[in-house]
C-alpha cells in the first residue's frame, strides 16, 4: 500500500530528536506556553522573515485572532474564496462578520485578483487570500487593490509553510499571515497548533493578549480574550521539525517534479502549475481529471490512497446556506471541486513509489 502521507515514517526519521525534547518539557513542569513556545516563535519569525510570531492552539484560532486584531467585527465584510477548507470561512463568522466570496483563477486555484475590487464595499474590513496547496496567491495585484481602499490583507498560509512569492515568504506580505500546524501539514505538530506572523508591533501585542484571556499581564485583562494558547510539548516538537522543514520541502518539490514529468502529455489529466515567480511547497499535489471519482476508485483498488481537497466549495455547504449563494455563482471553484484529486506526496516517499502511482493511473485509463 502507498499511503496518502506517512506520519509514522516522519516520526521514525527524527525520533531520537523528538523524544528527548518532549521529556525535557515533561521534566520542566512548564506545559503551557513557556520557553519552548517562545523559542519557536522567534525561530518561526526568522523563518518567515518577519518581526513577530505568536503561537496559538490551531490554525483556525490564528485566523480568528488575526481578524480581530485587524478590527473585524459584527456587520463587517471579509473577502475570501469559496475553494478552501471551511476553517477560512468559519474564522470570519466567529467575528460576526460576513464572508464575501470571489472565484479563483483557473490555473492556480487561488484568489482571482481581477474580481476583488468589484466586491469591495464600505463594510469591507479585510481580504483573505488562501495560499492553496502550497502555492501563494497573486499578492501584488491583491495588495494593490487592498491598499487603494485601505483594507488589510490577512494571508491564509495554513498550507504554505516556506512558500514564496517573488522571494518573499508566505505570511510576510499582508498585515499578518496565519499558519496551521495540524499533523498533516508540511510543518505539523503531534497534535494541534497554529501561529500568526506579522511585522506590526500593534498587531503582535493585540494577538498575544487575545490568545491568553486578553491579559496584558497576569490577572490584568485589557481585552475580552480567548484560551488559544499553545502547549509547550507542541512547541518543542515543532522546533525540532522546523530544522528539517527546508530539506522536507525540497523532497516534496522533487517528488512533484517527478510526477509532472511522468504525467506530462497525458490527455486525461491536468497537473499542477508552479507559477514562475513563486515557490510551490506542494502541501498537496492535486491533479485534475474529468473522471476524478473513477480515477480515485482505480487507485484505491491498487492500494494507493488519495485525497479530495475540496469536493464541495464552501458556498455550497449546507452550513453556509445562509450566505445566499447558489450553484453557478463561482464556476471555476465548482469545476475544480469536481475534478481535483490529491496524490500521495510526503518527504519520505521514494521515487519508486511515485512511479507506482503514475503506473496505476496509466493503467486506470488504458487498462
Amino acid at each position: 500500500m502507498i499511503p496518502f502521507l506517512d506520519l509514522k515514517a516522519q516520526y521514525a526519521s527524527i525520533k531520537d530528536e523528538i523524544e528527548p525534547a518532549v521529556l525535557r518539557v515533561l521534566a520542566s513542569g512548564q506545559y503551557i506556553l513557556g520557553d519552548e513556545v517562545a523559542h519557536l516563535e522567534e525561530e518561526f519569525a526568522d523563518f518567515c522573515n518577519v518581526k513577530h510570531a505568536i503561537a496559538v492552539n490551531t490554525g483556525t484560532s490564528a485566523l480568528h485572532l488575526a481578524l480581530l486584531a485587524a478590527g473585524v467585527g459584527p456587520g463587517d465584510e471579509v473577502i475570501t474564496v469559496p475553494f478552501t477548507f471551511v476553517a477560512t470561512v468559519s474564522a470570519i463568522c466567529y467575528t460576526g462578520a460576513r464572508p464575501v466570496f470571489v472565484d479563483v483563477e483557473p490555473v492556480t486555484l487561488t484568489m482571482d485578483p481581477a474580481q476583488v475590487e468589484a466586491k469591495i464595499t464600505p463594510r469591507t474590513k479585510a481580504i483573505i487570500p488562501v495560499h492553496l496547496y502550497g502555492q501563494m496567491a497573486g499578492m501584488d495585484a491583491i495588495k494593490a487593490v487592498a491598499d487603494r481602499y485601505r483594507v488589510p490583507v490577512i494571508e491564509d498560509a495554513c498550507q504554505a509553510h516556506g512558500a514564496e512569492y517573488k522571494d518573499r515568504r508566505a505570511g510576510s506580505i499582508g498585515v499578518s499571515g496565519c499558519f496551521s500546524f495540524y499533523p498533516g501539514k508540511n510543518l505539523g505538530a503531534c497534535g494541534e497548533g497554529g501561529i500568526v506572523v506579522t511585522n506590526s508591533d500593534d498587531q503582535a501585542q493585540t494577538i498575544r493578549m487575545l490568545r491568553d484571556w486578553g491579559q496584558e499581564q497576569r490577572y490584568r485583562h485589557l481585552l475580552k480574550g480567548f484560551n488559544y494558547r499553545m502547549d509547550a510539548i507542541q512547541g518543542a516538537i515543532l522546533r525540532i521539525k522546523l530544522r528539517h522543514l527546508e530539506a522536507w520541502t525540497e523532497a516534496r518539490r522533487a517528488h512533484a517534479r517527478r510526477y509532472s514529468l511522468l504525467l506530462a502529455g497525458s490527455p486525461h489529466l491536468k497537473t499542477p502549475v508552479e507559477v514562475e515567480d513563486r515557490r510551490h511547497v506542494y502541501h498537496v499535489y492535486a491533479v485534475r481529471s474529468r473522471d476524478r471519482d473513477g480515477l480515485q476508485r482505480a487507485l484505491t483498488a491498487e492500494g494507493i490512497q488519495s485525497g479530495l481537497h475540496y469536493p464541495i466549495p464552501v458556498h455550497l455547504q449546507k452550513a453556509h446556506a445562509d450566505l445566499g449563494y447558489r450553484m453557478g455563482d463561482f464556476p471555476i471553484s465548482e469545476a475544480a471541486a469536481h475534478e481535483v484529486l490529491s496524490l500521495p506526496i510526503y518527504p519520505e516517499m521514494t521515487a519508486r513509489q511515485v512511479e507506482q502511482v503514475v503506473a496505476a493511473m496509466e493503467y486506470a485509463y488504458v487498462g
